[in-house]
């Protein structure tokens, strides 16, 4: 399957059907990640059930420390 992650098309095996599978594809699962898919912002309660497809565009973006 081929995504557009963060700009990039990117390919992800099949298997991967939904935004917690892709976040821990990529091990971001235990990070603060805000997602949006195809425009939308998802909640996070809601990153389990939210199927992805061919062609999805994905914004993954997270927060750094520092100073």
């Amino acid at each position: 399957m081929i995504l557009t992650v963060n700009g990039d098309q990117v390919e992800i095996p099949e298997a991967i059907e939904t935004i917690t599978e892709l976040l821990q594809h990529f091990k971001l699962y235990d990070k603060v990640i805000i997602v949006e898919k195809n425009g939308e912002i998802l909640e996070k309660a809601k990153h389990s059930e939210s199927l992805i497809s061919d062609k999805d565009s994905i914004e993954l973006v997270h927060f750094v420390g520092g100073g």
